[in-house]
Order: structure tokens, then C-alpha cells, then sequence
């Protein structure tokens, strides 16, 4: 949620004409995030103020955006706490803002959760099963855009600027992944990025879950392994034990795992691990120019990666 695009007072209340959402009173660039462009905004409507977050889809096409914003509005009209988008003057969820995609939607109340309890991890785990539960229902379907070949083509550009250790680890991940077969996994519409600050929270209590912009098609123990990674680390990479059978027996409870799924537990977080590393390892290499950017630290996913592969025998035997 950088700001790579810049607008202006008088560029944002022309826009915001398309909507019945009042005069604009007031916006601020979010910087947290990497992706794609961020503003509060804030308007008033008939005496009263109204809160929305616009975002300017920086690497999606105006052909991929209506798949994420009909999947947050099918989730939030199926209780889960997504925010909604709001449509236009002629029901579009979907405009064209400095010749880029752009989606108005509500703002959720509360603020990420930077240091979970077991609480807060077991309440993200009960709404990620509730998202994978009913996801299910979502009709459109999308192949996830940072899987495998991916993976292979994001290595391809950066191995080269590795250290030698780092450059061995990444090939002999790529290859351990390569071999895994996932296909017989229960599986469906994932999250992909449920990271703590995607995660809304007021007085401990969940709010929302946001930036469902990496949503695609997969299976759905990665996505349980992207979460634990991220709320369930320490410092130094290993897991939390408490964090994790707090978020993994909460997330069981509203939907089981299978024996399949449990003996791939140890690859699954080794793969979202690889996943992020990564990804952040692109983006520092291969920055994007904006007025407010933020670059999160491969070492973090490194570390993490590494953890997991020395520890595989023990998250075998110990996957909760």
C-alpha cells in the first residue's frame, strides 16, 4: 500500500463526483504495504462524515481488478468482515483514475495487530477457515499468479545477486518444491497475503481483514502456512509454539485437516516462506519509483525459510 501514483485536491474530488459519497473533505497516502497505491479519504455526506479507502491498482490490468473486488463483496455480504466497495453512480465497483484501475471501499474500523496473543492468533484462524469455508460458494475462479513458475522466473532474475549460500539455499528449495505433489489437497479461493497488517483489530478484537489483492485459487494449507509464518514467528524465525497451535487448533475447529494436509505441513510452510522471500528480494533489487514506498526486509522470510527446512523432521512430528 505505497503510493506510487500522486493525486491532487482537485484530481480526487473529480473523481469522487462518480459516487453518491458527498464532498471530499480530507485524504492522506497510506505507505505501509508495496503494491499498489493507498489514500484514506474522507467526505461529507449530509452533515456527516464518511471514511473509504481508494486504491490505484498499480500491476493489475483493468481485466484482472473485478475478480478481488467481487470477491470482497461476496465475502462481506457472507459475514465475514471485508470491507465492500462501493459502487458508482451506475453500480460499477471498477473506475479509471489517471489512466489506472481504481476502487473506492469502505474503511474498516481498527489497526493491525503488530504482537498477537493466542487470542488474537485464534481469532484469525477461525476467520480463515470461515473464508476458506465460504469461498467455496464464489463462482469465478483465478490461478495464483506467484506460484511455482513464478517462484522459478523470480529466482531466475535475482540469483545473481545473491551471496553464494543464499543462491544455494533458493535452488535447492526450488528443486524440493518442484518434486512436492499438492495436487490431492482440499483446496479453493485463498487469501495469499493474511499478514498481521492485514488483519484489523480494536480493544483485541477483530474487525477486518483486508488487501485480498494476491486472492486467487490454491490449496488451502498453504494459505494456513502464509498466516502461521507471518503471526506466529519470532525474531529469529522459529515458530512460536503457543501462537501457532493457538491459530492452527482455532482454524481447525470451524474446518478439519486431513491426514494428507498434515503430513504436508512442514512443506507448505517451507513453500510460503519461499513465497515471500521471494517476492521481497524482487522488490528490493528491483524497486518501484512513488512518493511514499516501503520495502519490507528478505532477510525477515530468509530466516524464516531457513528455520523451516532445518526443522522439517520436527514439524513432521510435531505439526501442531
Amino acid at each position: 500500500m505505497s503510493v506510487y501514483t500522486s493525486l491532487n485536491n482537485q484530481e480526487l474530488s473529480a473523481f469522487l463526483l462518480a459516487y453518491e459519497i458527498g464532498e471530499l473533505v480530507d485524504f492522506q497516502g497510506i505507505s505501509e504495504g508495496i503494491e499498489n497505491t493507498n489514500y484514506f479519504v474522507t467526505t461529507q455526506l449530509d452533515g456527516r462524515p464518511q471514511q473509504f479507502v481508494l486504491t490505484v491498482f498499480e500491476s493489475l490490468d483493468f481485466d484482472e481488478v473485478p475478480y478481488f473486488l467481487a470477491l470482497t463483496a461476496f465475502l462481506a455480504e457472507h459475514d465475514l468482515p471485508c470491507a465492500h466497495p462501493i459502487a458508482d453512480k451506475n453500480g460499477h465497483y471498477l473506475l479509471k483514475l489517471k489512466r489506472k484501475p481504481a476502487a473506492l471501499v469502505q474503511r474498516l474500523s481498527g489497526k493491525g495487530m503488530q504482537q498477537p496473543e493466542p487470542e488474537q492468533s485464534a481469532q484469525i484462524g477461525r476467520i480463515l477457515a470461515k473464508l476458506h469455508i465460504e469461498g467455496q460458494q464464489f463462482p469465478l475462479r483465478k490461478q495464483n499468479p506467484r506460484g511455482l513458475e513464478w517462484a522459478q522466473d523470480a529466482a531466475t532474475r535475482i540469483e545473481h545477486l545473491l551471496p553464494t549460500e543464499d543462491r544455494h539455499m533458493l535452488e535447492t528449495e526450488l528443486e524440493f518444491q518442484t518434486r512436492l505433489n499438492t495436487d490431492h489437497l482440499p483446496g479453493g479461493v485463498i487469501h495469499a497475503d493474511l499478514f498481521r497488517d492485514n488483519a484489523l483489530y480494536s480493544d483485541g478484537r477483530l474487525t477486518g481483514i483486508i488487501d485480498f489483492y494476491y486472492a486467487c485459487d490454491g490449496n488451502y494449507l498453504y494459505d494456513l502456512a502464509i498466516t502461521v509464518n507471518d503471526w506466529c514467528s519470532n525474531p529469529d524465525g522459529s515458530l512460536n509454539k503457543n501462537l501457532m497451535q493457538a491459530l492452527v487448533e482455532a482454524y481447525a475447529s470451524q474446518r478439519v485437516l486431513t491426514a494428507s494436509e498434515q503430513a504436508l505441513w512442514p512443506a507448505m510452510l517451507r513453500a510460503g516462506a519461499l513465497r515471500f522471500w521471494l517476492s521481497r528480494l524482487v522488490d528490493l533489487h528491483f524497486p518501484r519509483p512513488g512518493d511514499l514506498t516501503h520495502t519490507h526486509d528478505p532477510l525477515v522470510f530468509k530466516n524464516i525459510l531457513k528455520e523451516r527446512i532445518n526443522k522439517q523432521t520436527y514439524y513432521q512430528q510435531n505439526w501442531i
